[in-house]
């Protein structure tokens, strides 16, 4: 397999990560960890550091690339961006006219993921089951938290960015989702429409710290105590699903980017008698099942990229 093709499928990687970062509530960090690039998404960003940056200084530019390595995340990237300006807008009509249906396919698929990894660390000693039990517990009652109020302010929406990022990065839980929990999810959209840099600058300094700190935490976990982390992971992702459930009663609404009224606060309610629940049924087995073959996909790509010597 080319080199060309390789990068092609990590493109594909970033545009479904830019799909799933688009919903509240979806993670692009459960699509990295289902398509088998999370571990090397962390080592990626792990090599950002003040050796890389010495490389730079120097003009060793074509080392510095390859330790990062530099084609990864061009490749991841790009699909991420063509993702957000092209299909944000469908997902968002999608919200809007067919929100159970989307929900539910995304249900499927982070099911489908939890009992993937779950084969990954079986079988489990009562211990296991503390950890999955807790962090399940954990996620579960943050994602149902209410927004409140956080101090206006530079330094807050620092901190925001901070905590949006690492949540980002945890398979199952979304930076949006944070944001919003903290008050500082319309902050930051007002920040984008008006194009207030000051702002937005400060935010990205937040996502920039926060993003190579955390990825050293979690990276050292995985190192470590790979077997407890991933029961761990698969515990938030488990709790996160509290925000994937499709019947939903919406309680305040925000423009989106394209004009259209969008959901901004929900909560889950009960399944009506509007006969979508067979289809909502189905394509949350849908999501399941394309969750398997991706994986798949994702094993066939791995071992084709060792083979490479891209990994």
């Amino acid at each position: 397999m080319s080199s060309f093709i390789h990068h092609l499928r990590i493109a594909v990687v970033g545009f479904l990560m830019g799909c799933a970062d688009v919903v509240p509530g979806v993670s692009g960090g459960t699509i990295a960890f289902i398509c088998g690039i999370y571990e090397r998404l962390l080592n990626g960003i792990k090599k950002i550091d003040l050796t890389t940056l010495g490389m730079l200084m120097r003009g060793d530019i074509k080392d510095a690339w390859a330790r990062i390595p530099g084609g990864f995340f061009v490749a991841l990237g790009t699909g991420l961006l063509l993702a957000v300006l092209t299909f944000a807008k469908v997902l968002e009509h999608l919200m809007v006219h067919h929100p159970v249906l989307l929900w539910a396919f995304f249900l499927g698929l982070v099911v489908g993921s939890i009992v993937l990894l779950a084969r990954q660390t079986w079988v489990w000693k009562p211990v296991d089951w503390f950890v999955f039990l807790g962090f399940s517990f954990g996620t579960f009652i943050l994602v149902g938290l209410e927004a409140t109020n956080t101090p206006a302010g530079l330094p807050f929406v620092f901190l925001a960015g901070e905590i949006a990022i690492c949540a980002m990065i945890l398979p199952g839980i979304s930076g949006s989702y944070l944001l919003l929990i903290m008050g500082k999810y319309q902050e930051v959209l007002t920040a984008v429409n008006q194009r207030d840099f000051v702002t937005l600058g400060v935010f990205c300094l937040g996502i920039a710290t926060g993003i190579l700190s955390f990825v050293r935490i979690v990276s050292w976990l995985l190192n470590r105590f790979r077997h407890t982390t991933l029961i761990a992971l698969t515990g938030v992702m488990a709790g996160a699903l509290r925000t994937l459930w499709p019947w939903k009663e919406t309680l305040t609404t925000r423009i989106s980017s394209s004009g259209e009224e969008v959901p901004l606060v929900q909560i889950n309610i009960m399944p009506g008698q509007d006969g979508q629940i067979w289809l909502a049924l189905g394509l949350a087995i849908l999501g399941g099942v394309a969750v398997t073959l991706v994986e798949r996909w994702a094993r066939a790509e791995e071992t084709s990229a060792k083979s490479l010597d891209l990994i």
